[in-house]
């Protein structure tokens, strides 16, 4: 891990806290959700921050400096499952990766129906 990263996990983490605390979640719901995931390598459990931009029940995630990150890679291919918590409203989806030809990166994620 690089000091890029080492610093991104920390403010990662705080950031994480901070969107879940009551009140707060509903101002900074509206644009950041926090995406819980399966590391591809790793197996571990991992949530993060992230922006985000919605059309009806599918996110769009732009990541910023895609060559100093590693997490949207394991969304590459098929994609996969992840868990998008947005304003303390947690929702099962699939994302997946794709990288344009000047190299922007973005994870498209599709909600699954909501159980109501």
């Amino acid at each position: 891990m690089n000091t890029f990263q080492k610093s991104a996990a920390v403010w990662n983490s705080f950031f994480t806290r901070l969107v879940r605390v009551p009140l707060l979640d509903k101002v900074i719901g509206k644009s950041t959700a926090i995406i819980t995931y399966t590391g591809r390598k790793s197996g571990k459990t991992i949530s993060l921050p992230v922006s985000f931009s919605r059309s009806g029940e599918t996110l769009t995630v732009r990541v910023m400096m895609p060559d100093k990150k590693n997490w949207w890679r394991n969304f590459t291919g098929t994609g996969d499952r992840v868990t998008v918590d947005i304003a303390g409203v947690e929702r099962a989806g699939h994302a997946v990766t794709s990288r344009s030809d000047s190299g922007a990166v973005s994870v498209r994620i599709d909600l699954e129906p909501s159980v109501r």
